[in-house]
């Protein structure tokens, strides 16, 4: 007995003024819509520097606060102070798309045989699932959780059937979960009751100098890819994959962002930059594995994003055009970010050599993408 008190005192008297880092999660109320339902957020903690916002409209990053290489914190994702900006200008910040996301060819698939269209809302062809993908629903706020290691917030959302022409109730969830490494990990899951097709990611803009600092040309991208998808002048696939070697979209050694982005490259013409598929694998992995880097000389912030999808859709930020301002006031220009979006490959429902993205009843869609956080 004596021992115990004597051992229970040592503990006492060895972590007395020591601080004790844990992750925390709370929850707060972020805006509301417009029939006055409330739309709740979770600020996310890991305790070591970084901070997460998650707002359940479009089960999306509002913010994301990381120190740089001197300990100093910013935020490095663009997105809106106030909740009435996601809904006046939608503009896909740090939002979950789907229930498809990138592109389908003119709004139009086959699937067992069963012709389906959905919403064009981007020319000729459909882009993230329509005119109202998930981004621009309220998902329910389920599971809050903090602990010593991590904190996360578990959103769920149920697609009818046929929710914006797509076969099938699907029941969706998002978790985002931030550790004390500094790793934010969103996995998403998916069910159905008919056979459907799913393609969910996320869209955040990243800048690793502070949202609204300026261009991210000079920071440095590496994608371990050695083909990509070339596309036509709307952005579809043209049906075959093409190596990087010799061409302005080989990254796979880093590279400064804006070093070719202003190359004649016809492909570049198509996008006004870079707006492609890389191919990091032929399959799905079991866990996430590196399918890029990122690297900020000027304030030593770095960034890995794994995910288990065979495809990373790059995006150099080409349409940011000055008519949004963020979280800091200032404009969004073009060249203010960029866009890594693990996935399917673009219009895969209608391009069978690129696999399958098809969900049947008993199956379960998972994808998960992992963020990791530091300094160099």
């Amino acid at each position: 007995m004596r021992r115990t008190v004597f051992m229970a005192s040592l503990l006492i008297a060895m972590t007395a003024g020591m601080t004790v880092y844990a992750a925390d999660a709370k929850r707060e109320t972020f805006g509301a819509l417009a029939d006055g339902t409330k739309v709740d957020a979770v600020l996310l903690d890991s305790g070591h520097g970084v901070q997460v916002r998650v707002m359940a409209y479009g089960a999306g990053l509002q913010e994301v606060i990381t120190p740089d290489r001197h300990g100093k914190p910013a935020n490095i994702l663009l997105g809106y102070a106030k909740f009435d900006d996601y809904l006046k200008k939608p503009q896909y910040f740090g939002a979950t798309v789907g229930r498809y996301a990138n592109r389908i060819a003119k709004g139009r698939f086959t699937l067992d045989g069963h012709a389906y269209q959905v919403p064009t809302n981007d020319g000729p062809n459909s882009l993230h699932g329509g005119t109202k993908g998930f981004d621009k629903v309220l998902w329910t706020i389920g599971d809050v959780k903090s602990g010593a290691d991590s904190a996360s917030v578990t959103l769920t959302y149920v697609s009818p059937d046929g929710d914006m022409g797509y076969p099938g109730k699907l029941t969706a969830t998002a978790t985002y979960t931030l550790d004390a490494q500094n790793h934010l990990t969103i996995q998403y899951d998916a069910t159905t009751d008919k056979p459907t097709v799913v393609n969910l990611t996320n869209h955040a803009y990243w800048n690793l100098s502070g949202e609204g600092s300026g261009s991210v040309m000079d920071q440095v991208l590496t994608i371990p890819a050695d083909s990509y998808v070339p596309v036509d002048a709307t952005a579809i696939p043209l049906g075959k994959i093409a190596p990087v070697a010799g061409t302005p979209f080989d990254f796979r050694k880093g590279k400064p962002i804006g070093r070719d982005v202003r190359l004649s490259d016809p492909q570049l013409v198509n996008g006004r930059g870079f707006d492609h598929d890389f191919v990091v694998a032929r399959d799905i992995a079991k866990t996430p594995r590196v399918v890029a880097k990122v690297e900020d000389p000027a304030s030593g912030r770095t960034m890995t994003l794994k995910s288990t999808m065979p495809g990373v859709q790059f995006y150099s930020g080409n349409f940011l055009d000055a008519t949004s301002v963020g979280t800091g006031g200032h404009m969004y220009r073009e060249d203010d970010a960029f866009v890594l979006e693990p996935q399917f490959h673009p219009d895969t429902p209608n391009q069978p050599s690129f696999g399958s993205a098809r969900l049947a009843p008993g199956e379960t869609y998972r994808h998960t993408i992992v963020f990791e956080f530091g300094t160099k």
